[in-house]
C-alpha cells in the first residue's frame, strides 16, 4: 500500500460524470479541507455516464496534469475503468492508493443500475486491482437538489470513509468486494447509515 503507518492513507478518486463534475469537485475539496488524506485524481476529461465497465481498447490513451487545488489530479481521455486502471497502476502516482473512492455521481446508483452506471465501474476495476474501493452515488432529483448538497454528501460519506481507511490498516478490510454507497437526496434530515446486500430491482 501507498503509506506506512506514520504517514497519511492515500485516497485516489475517479468518476463518470468527468474531472470537471460538481460531486467529483466537492468530493476532492472536502477530503482536502479535513487534511488527513493525501489525494490524488485520475478522471475522464469529459461526461462519461453510463457506460458501464467500457474500456479503451483500439486507440491510446492521454492523461494531462490538472489543477485541483490540494490535489494531484489527472484528466484522462479514457472511460472510469481506464482511469481507475491507470491511476492505481503507478503510471501517473508513484505509488498505489490506499483507497478508490468513485464519484460523487450526480444520481442513484443501486439495484440493476450498477450495470449500467461508470460509477460503480470505476470502484469495480479497482477491486479487480486489488485496490480497496467504494463507489458513491447521491441521489439527485431536477428541481430539488442543488450544488451545495455535493457538500453535504461527501461530509456524510467521511464516516465511511475513515471506517474503511482504519479497517484497511489493521487489515482487517474485506477483500471479497468493493462497496457502493448510496445517499438520499435529503442529507440534512439523513437517520444514518445501514450496510445492505445490493439490491436487484
Amino acid at each position: 500500500m501507498a503509506n506506512n503507518n506514520t504517514e497519511k492513507p492515500t485516497v485516489m478518486v475517479t468518476n463518470d460524470d468527468g474531472i470537471e463534475g460538481s460531486g467529483l469537485l466537492s468530493l476532492v475539496h472536502v477530503l482536502v479541507s479535513t487534511n488527513l488524506y493525501n489525494v490524488l485524481v485520475c478522471a475522464p476529461d469529459s461526461e462519461n455516464s453510463a457506460v458501464s465497465h467500457c474500456i479503451t481498447w483500439r486507440r491510446p490513451i492521454a492523461a494531462k496534469q490538472v489543477d485541483i487545488a490540494g490535489a494531484t489530479a489527472f484528466a484522462v481521455s479514457g472511460t472510469p475503468a481506464d482511469c481507475a486502471s491507470l491511476g492505481v497502476s503507478k503510471a501517473l502516482f508513484p505509488s498505489v492508493p490506499d483507497l478508490v473512492i468513485s464519484g460523487i455521481n450526480k444520481g442513484s446508483n443501486c439495484g440493476y443500475h450498477i450495470t449500467y452506471s461508470g460509477t460503480v465501474a470505476g470502484a469495480r476495476e479497482a477491486f479487480f486491482n486489488g485496490v480497496p474501493a467504494v463507489s458513491v452515488s447521491y441521489d439527485w432529483v431536477e428541481g430539488k437538489s442543488r450544488i451545495n448538497d455535493f457538500t453535504l454528501a461527501a461530509e456524510a460519506c467521511l464516516p465511511i470513509i475513515n471506517a474503511i481507511l482504519v479497517e484497511i490498516k489493521n487489515q482487517t478490510f474485506t477483500q471479497g468486494c468493493f462497496l457502493n454507497v448510496d445517499l438520499p437526496t435529503n442529507l440534512a434530515t439523513h437517520k444514518g447509515y445501514k450496510l445492505t446486500k445490493q439490491g436487484t430491482v
